[in-house]
């Protein structure tokens, strides 16, 4: 197996729940070395978030944003453990981690005091509301104020979150993303030390300021900004944005109809495509209305259209049209329940859904503290001791 992009980088893991567990999750499936610490007795908070629980007594939850880490419990109250914490933060490349303001500095590992002791270092602090704010960052009260149940369920209903916490979900990948740029450019020599010092290359010169060091990401900004052409809709109109459905307020048809047997959406993105979905359709009248021909016409007549593409389909069953939809490049699919849309992706119920590209699998989610006693031995040198590492 090729080497993995980030072999070697180091990344010491004090989040916990799931956008900053799953930041790291992401580097580690990169290749990076990953310490999970956790408080000892409960650990991370959604050691306990279940059922369902595995075999082994691990919950879902957990499972789901902790693969290629290695488990260590430590607690900051005392002071052998700050020891080997600060040990650990002197040979990391990156700490990630979501404490309330005040917690670390408390404790003498804030990450200013840090990262002016470790010129190497790059620290990434997930928050709910911003560095200056103590409130709680929880999914669902984010996903409240940052605009997305405003348009999110039925028009007439009310406000809806979305099925899964995709708040904390932009966040962690968010999270990831600024620390991949800040290693990239440390490799550019935008830092005391580039990455390829890690593969015996020469250091640059060069010298990054702690500002340039010091991450921040939010989950309130990452799931405003994910409001994307929503949001942007609102500042081009003035107009406030509301809750569409399963329809889109920009394009028809591009919603959620039922066939004979199961319900099925249609995404229409251009006017060559509605020619193909209405003929494939057999709906003449549709096809052949000049004032149809461009998307704004569509918009106008948004009732008429849908309606009657919705009597159309409930006519047959849903494999019938995604035929006909697909021999003429018309955007569909079922709505599948979850189980049934694992079946077309490497999934385990011990690792979660397989990474996409480069990533690999090579590590379980930790046991609280299983690993610990190896880490306090070797600290990072504990990765050389685990055999399969080195992908």
């Amino acid at each position: 197996m090729a080497t993995l992009p980030l072999s070697g980088i180091r990344i010491l893991d004090l989040s916990r729940v799931l956008a900053g567990p799953l930041a790291g999750m992401i580097l580690g499936d990169l290749g990076a070395d990953v310490i999970k610490v956790e408080r000892p007795g409960a650990g991370d908070d959604t050691r306990g978030w279940g059922p369902p629980f595995d075999d082994r007594g691990q919950s879902a939850y957990f499972l789901s944003a902790n693969r290629n880490k290695i488990g260590l419990a430590a607690d900051l109250a005392l002071p052998a453990d700050r020891t080997l914490l600060e040990r650990l933060i002197a040979g990391a490349d990156v700490v990630l981690e979501n404490f309330r303001p005040g917690t670390l500095e408390r404790r003498g590992m804030g990450a200013e005091s840090m990262l002016a002791r470790h010129s190497q270092l790059i620290w990434c602090t997930i928050t709910g509301f911003g560095p200056d704010s103590a409130r709680p960052g929880y999914d669902f009260v984010v996903q409240a104020e940052s605009g997305w149940m405003a348009v999110t369920g039925e028009v007439e209903g009310a406000p809806m979150k979305a099925g899964v916490a995709l708040a904390d979900v932009i966040a962690g990948k968010d999270a990831a993303l600024v620390v991949l740029g800040a290693l990239v450019g440390r490799a550019r020599g935008h830092g005391a030390h580039a990455m390829g010092d890690v593969h015996g290359q020469p250091a640059s010169r060069a010298t990054q300021t702690i500002a340039d060091r010091r991450l921040g990401v939010s989950l309130l900004h990452s799931a405003t900004a994910a409001l994307v052409n929503v949001a942007q809709n609102a500042l081009v109109s003035g107009r406030d944005a509301k809750r569409w459905g399963n329809a889109h307020p920009n394009l028809v048809p591009y919603e959620l109809f039922e066939a004979a047997d199961r319900p099925m959406v249609i995404a229409v993105g251009s006017d060559a495509q509605f020619a193909s979905c209405v003929r494939a359709l057999g709906l003449a009248t549709l096809a052949d209305d000049p004032s149809l021909a461009t998307n704004a016409g569509r918009l106008a007549q948004r009732a008429r259209v849908v309606g009657a593409i919705a009597a159309r389909l409930r006519t047959n069953v849903a494999s019938y049209w995604l035929a006909r939809f697909d021999e003429v490049g018309v955007p569909c699919g079922v709505v599948k329940p979850v189980l049934e849309a694992l079946e077309a992706i490497a999934s385990s119920a011990l690792t979660g859904v397989a990474p996409q590209g480069p990533g690999a699998v090579r590590l379980p989610p930790p046991r609280l503290d299983e690993h610990g006693s190896l880490v306090r031995a070797e600290g990072w040198g504990a990765f050389e001791s685990l055999p399969g590492l080195r992908a």
